[in-house]
């Protein structure tokens, strides 16, 4: 039965750990329970829904019907000589599900441990770290159309992937409920350190022939040292995309700035790191009041205590300008700000 809680606190589902409420509230256990599902009943509010609450900003009280989804379950469904096809509930915290593959030694998944969030929210960011993304390994989506009121499915081609980007931060958003997501992983991984210095931290474990366990375990490390812990200083994680930009206007930026670092990425297109962006026009270590940017990764603003959202989304506006200023590049927001 999905029950509706007026006025109820959201601060322990948003890792910023803002304290708003929410007009309307409910937590979703199954699928069934979306039959239910009549706006009419939350003073006809517009659903938000929320999954770990990673990936969001509050900067005040939600005008919504805040639905949690909390539908859980993980199951085999399918196997050939090469591959499995798993499926999990949307609620399911994503890296306990990437314990499990990992236990199982099922691979495609090990390089994405320790990204904060759900199963169901990780193809609409298309979730990715250290050279792997969602869309390499998803097979298809499960979801709830509010409108219509039944249950569809879309494969990976109709997913529209792109960089943190999918079908279900444009076309579909607020208007469907992810259940479940299936994922083709491998029987025979094929291990990915390259990227960045996860080869390197193998090599200070003492990994000679990585595992899914250690090559898992390298990834923890390396985000741990980088990343502050949500639980205990309030963020959500990296809030600014990693801009691309012309090869040619790349050229143009190293000539007056030698030592900016970037990354081909195809298409006539090069990747640029927005931490350096952030760093070089002085934001890393800020601080103001209760928040600002950490001292360790310039990518991650933190709330160190009871900051206000309002502050948190100014000081990203402050920082998009100088970026713009300073080197012609508009950076786009990767966090929710409501």
């Amino acid at each position: 039965m999905l029950s509706i809680v007026q006025h109820h606190p959201l601060r322990h589902l948003n890792t910023f750990g803002m304290t708003v409420y929410a007009p309307y509230f409910s937590e979703l256990e199954r699928e069934e329970d979306l039959n239910e599902l009549d706006p009419v009943t939350a003073g006809n509010k517009e659903i938000l829904l929320l999954g770990g609450g990673s990936n969001i900003l509050f900067t005040s009280d939600p005008d919504y019907w805040v639905i949690h989804n909390k539908i859980k379950g993980i199951k085999l469904v399918g196997q050939d000589e090469d591959h499995v096809w798993i499926e999990a509930g949307a609620g399911e915290v994503w890296h306990d599900f990437v314990q499990h593959c990992v236990q199982q030694g099922y691979g495609g998944i090990e390089n994405l441990s320790l990204i904060p969030g759900t199963v169901g929210a990780a193809p609409i960011q298309n979730i990715g770290a250290y050279g792997a993304e969602i869309k390499d390994v998803l097979d298809r989506v499960r979801f709830w159309n509010i409108s219509a009121k039944t249950f569809k499915e879309l494969d990976n081609r109709s997913c529209g992937f792109g960089y943190r980007d999918s079908v279900f931060k444009r076309q579909l958003k607020g208007k469907v409920i992810i259940t479940s997501v299936r994922f083709r992983l491998y029987k025979k991984p094929v291990f990915n350190t390259s990227y960045g210095t996860v080869q390197q931290e193998l090599d200070v474990m003492g990994i000679n022939q990585p595992t899914l366990q250690s090559v898992s375990e390298a990834i923890i490390r390396i985000r741990r040292s980088k990343l502050p812990d949500p639980l205990i200083l309030g963020n959500a994680g990296s809030f600014f995309k990693n801009p691309e930009v012309s090869n040619a206007f790349f050229h143009a930026l190293k000539a007056s700035h030698p030592d900016m670092p970037g990354y081909v990425i195809g298409g006539g297109k090069t990747k640029l790191p927005a931490a350096w962006l952030i760093e070089q026009c002085g934001w890393k270590g800020y601080r103001k009041n209760d928040y600002g940017v950490h001292a360790q990764q310039a990518l991650v603003l933190v709330n160190y205590a009871q900051a206000n959202g309002m502050d948190i989304a100014r000081l990203s506006d402050a920082i998009t300008t100088s970026v713009y200023e300073k080197f012609g590049i508009a950076l786009e927001k990767e966090v929710w700000i409501i």
